[in-house]
Formats: C-alpha cells, structure tokens, sequence
C-alpha cells in the first residue's frame, strides 16, 4: 500500500491513523462498541440545525484532487473528495456496500455469463457546470482507469482492466458495462466518478486535478482554496438535486498533529482523529464538551518483511523464525491498550476486523519464542552461550526496521519489536527517516528489512487486496513492496475473481490469507482504534467505523 485507497489497498507512513459516547466535562467515554458499527452520534437529520461550519484538520491537502491518479490515490484525497464527487456504492458499517440512490437508483447483474451490469444514473443528477451526468461519464471513467493507455497515471486499475465495453442504454441516464471475464467485486468499480471532460484527456487527468478540485457533483461544492492558509472551504452546491444538506461548510485545514488537541481546546477544530496516539487520546478525555467516540475502522498496522532476491529475509524459514518471534499481543496491548483496553491482534491480511468475512487465520504462524529459537538454531544462526545476537558465517543476525521520524507509534512498535527479537537472538536496528521519503525512498525501493506502517481496506476488500500480494514483475510491484510472493496465492486470486457467489469468494479470501501468512508477507499486528476526539454537538458524523463518512447528514445538535 503506498497511499490509503479505496479500490486498491493503501498504505500509511504513520501508524497515527486511524467508541460509546459520553456527554459532559470533557471526553466522556462507554465501553468500546462491538466492531461493525459506527459511533457517529446518530440524529434525524430534520433535527439538526441548519447551518453551521465543520472544520476538519487534515495531515496536508492532496498533492492531486484526482483520486484515480497515483498521486491521489490516498486516504485524504477520498475524505475531501467524498463530499464532492458522484459514486455508484458507498461502504456500509457493516463491512458491505449500499446503493448511493442519490447518484445511481439502480445497478444491477443482468447477466452472469457474459457478465453485464446495468446502472441507471439518478434522472436528476448534474455536473456543477449543469451538464447531466450519463453514461458518457462512466465510458470515459473506464478509458481512463483500464491501464489500457500508459499515458493515464492511474493509481489502480482493479475491476476497470476487466471491463470490455460500457454502451448506452436505454436513455443516457442507463449504463451498460460488459465484463471480459468475471469480476466478482462488480461494486467496486465508480467509486468516484470523475467527468468525461478530464477523463477523456491524459493530460487534464494527470495534471487538471493537481491545483484544485474541478468539475464534482455532489452535495457541496468548492468555494474557496487557500494555499498559503492551506485550507479548503466547501459550501453547498445550488445545482444539487437531493435531500439539502444540514451544514452550510465543511472547512478542511492543515494542521500539525501536536497542535490538535490544543485546537481543539481552542474551538479552532471540530474533531480530530485519535488513531494510536495515547497522548492525543488522555488530552481529549481532559476537553470540556468533547466526546470520544470509537469503532474499529478498515486499516491496520502491520510490518512488512522484505524477502526480495538477496535480502537477508529472502529465506522463507528465516522469515517463519522471526515472526515467530514477534509477539503481536504484547506489541497491541502496549502501544494502543489504554485507547483499546480488550485490544484484539489483527489476525488476517485481507478482511477488515468485524467484518463479516473476517477470519482470524494467525494460527498458521502463532508467537512461539521456544520454536523460534530451535529454528534459528536449525538454520546455523549460533547464539553465543552468553546471549547476545545470533551469528552464522561470521555475520550477525541483523535487521533494519524502517519506521518515519518524529512518529510516536511507529517507534513505539519498533521498540517493542526490537525487545521481543533480542530474546531469541535477533538484533534489531531502528532506522528512523524522513516521513517525505519514508515510502519513495525506503519502502517502495525495497531499502529496509522490516517496515512499520498501516494498511487501509475497503468494502471490496477481496479485489482490493490484490496489488498488495501480486507476483512482482520486473518494476511491476503493484504495492508488494516486500517482493515475497507464492503461485499459490495468484491461482487462489484468479478463481476468486471469477467467483460472483460472495460466500464461496470469502472462502477462497480465507485460503488466501492462510497461504500469507504461511509465506510471512507482513505481520499484521493490530487493528486501527477508530478513535475520535469529537466536539459533543457534532452529530452523524466521528467514528465510521467500517462505514464511509456521512457529509450529507452530519450537522450540529439544536
């Protein structure tokens, strides 16, 4: 995952990503909820008032407001871009996907063999510039996202690649999109449309997005872009043709994550995302009229081994003995068990914890320090009798973990990490670099051992996950970073594709994950908290959970 996507697996440098809510004195908190649900402060959005601005910190503004671009394929380019731009299906809080009927009131599979989805685009839906929105847009969306022309930049071409055809319909308002081999995840693809008039173009797709927002359509629009504030401002959108939205702004600014919660303090900022931070989490406990509000979202940290040709971690039983090794319990419970206290380690590579296909599958490869030492003793690594780091060749058994500088919870992980190995003889070195070149520089490159960071899922989570675990080709990676990869796994991929009945698909996702775990590919360590410092009035919006945000319906309490 080099960026946090949706219709490909994403990552996150900062393990700082991303539960009852409580009213009073100051971050008032329940029991963690069950996973699968949100904790978003429900209201009847009539209820709401009307009005009101929601200002929403973000790490940086995106780098390119397309988020099919490689360079805006990440989580904040989906957050921003949300509220304003069309989509087929949203991400439910149960893990699955719900029909966006202000976009599209129908889609459905009319045929399974060739495999034929019909979409029907609301008859009132427009681009800000008034143009309706047609099957055109969803032609063009496709042309732009199949990688059939490299000259598009696309971040992901899941779904899109196996599309053949997308014809009109019965009226421009219909959408014929025929398959040229099965697809399984149907729902993925047109997560966010873009408009024909960039995708049509490699030049408007690639570079016409990079300043600003362009042509959307949804229920706010862009009103003003401060690039020296570093703030975008969205107000509603006058040619929007639903349920009128409860805000009258969305207010998203750049800030730095030690100075949320004294923003927040200040009414500067609405919310901000806890994530793993126990700092950031005890400060809004202490905030008067701040809720912190939980539920377990679609990501998780996780650190990925390098077994490229001639990295150390290239044998596969080196990589079983190391991980071995690795308490995930005891690395969950330390770094997030005063946010989680019940904190469950993450136990599969592809589906979101609580969701419904989840499987905890950690049992192919379970902590074991006493079989870890007996297999390092079985592959030469000698252990001085004193202790101390295991040595074969005359070489030490060294490793480097990459993590980003100035991040309290990668290091904290690594930390951890590094005490667990040292008791079995493996030396651990911590190698902290700059969050700008934490990715470009280190982990796509293949320049670590080990590397700290988070994964990001979506609610087509089996298609999702493929560029993660790709057979890597030549500089064809996909997002396999650590260039470990089984035939197995790319057989298991192929027939789950293919396979439209959703329960035998979660059967073979499972197969997968077992085989990944076999393989030690990364070590999934902990689900993400989900946690949120959220200001009490806020309602319909904070912890999504597995769901999507909601900037409809979100608005403020009377």
């Amino acid at each position: 995952m080099t960026r946090l996507g949706k219709i490909g697996l994403v990552t996150v440098a900062a393990a700082l990503l991303l539960a009852g809510c409580g009213g009073g004195g100051g971050g008032a908190r329940l029991a963690t909820p069950p996973p699968g649900n949100q904790d978003i402060n429900p209201h009847d959005p009539a209820t709401l008032r009307d009005g009101g601005d929601l200002r929403i910190p973000l790490d940086n503004l995106p780098v390119n407001y397309n988020y099919s671009h490689i360079d805006g394929h990440e989580e904040q380019t989906h957050e921003v871009m949300s509220a304003l731009m069309p989509r087929a299906f949203k991400d439910a809080p149960d893990g699955g996907v719900v029909l966006d009927t202000d976009f599209v009131t129908a889609a459905e599979l009319v045929s399974p063999s060739p495999q034929v989805v019909h979409y029907h685009i609301n008859d009132k839906a427009v681009w800000s510039t008034g143009r309706p929105i047609t099957w055109d847009d969803f032609a063009a969306q496709v042309t732009a996202n199949s990688g059939a022309n490299p000259a598009y930049l696309v971040g992901d071409t899941t779904g899109y690649r196996d599309i053949a055809k997308v014809e009109r319909g019965a009226s421009d308002k219909d959408v014929l999109v025929t398959f040229a081999r099965p697809f399984s995840e149907w729902q993925g693809p047109f997560y966010g449309l873009y408009p024909k008039e960039t995708d049509s173009d490699p030049k408007a797709f690639n570079t016409g997005w990079v300043q600003s927002p362009q042509v959307t359509a949804g229920p706010f629009k862009v009103g003003t872009l401060d690039q020296t504030a570093k703030t975008l401002t969205l107000v509603r959108n006058e040619r929007w043709w639903g349920e009128k939205p409860r805000l009258a702004r969305v207010i998203f600014t750049v800030t730095d994550r030690n100075a949320l919660a004294d923003r927040l303090a200040n009414n500067e900022i609405d919310l901000y995302e806890i994530g793993s931070s126990v700092d950031l989490f005890r400060r809004a406990q202490t905030i008067p009229g701040v809720q912190v509000r939980e539920a377990t979202p679609k990501q998780f940290t996780q650190i990925t081994l390098n077994g490229s040709p001639g990295a150390i971690l290239s044998d596969l039983k080196l990589r079983q003995a190391v991980a071995r090794g690795i308490n995930r319990a005891e690395i969950a419970q330390k770094v997030i068990g005063p946010i989680v206290p019940k904190v469950v380690p993450m136990g599969n590579h592809i589906y979101p914890y609580g969701a419904k296909d989840y499987r905890d599958n950690s049992d192919v490869l379970p902590y074991d320090q006493a079989e870890a030492n007996r297999e390092l003793d079985a592959l030469g690594w000698a252990r001085p009798a004193a202790g101390g780091v295991r040595a074969k060749g005359g070489k030490q058994l060294s490793l480097r973990i990459v993590v980003p500088a100035g991040n309290p919870i990668s290091d904290a992980v690594a930390k951890v990490t590094l005490n667990q190995l040292a008791q079995v003889g493996v030396q651990l070195v911590i190698n902290a670099v700059p969050v700008n070149q934490f990715f470009s520089g280190f982990v796509n490159t293949g320049n670590f051992d080990l590397a700290a960071y988070q994964y990001v899922s979506s609610s087509a989570a089996f298609s999702n996950s493929v560029n993660v675990f790709q057979e890597p080709k030549g500089t064809d990676l996909g997002i396999n970073f650590g260039r470990i990869y089984d035939p197995r796994i790319g057989a298991l991929y192929a027939q789950g594709l293919a396979e439209l009945d959703d329960a035998k698909r979660a059967a073979i996702g499972n197969q997968v994950d077992r085989v990944i775990w076999e393989e030690v590919h990364d070590i999934p360590i902990y689900p993400g908290t989900g946690a949120w410092a959220v200001r009490a009035t806020v309602a319909n919006f904070g912890a999504k959970g597995l769901g999507d945000f909601d900037f409809l319906h979100a608005g403020f309490t009377q």
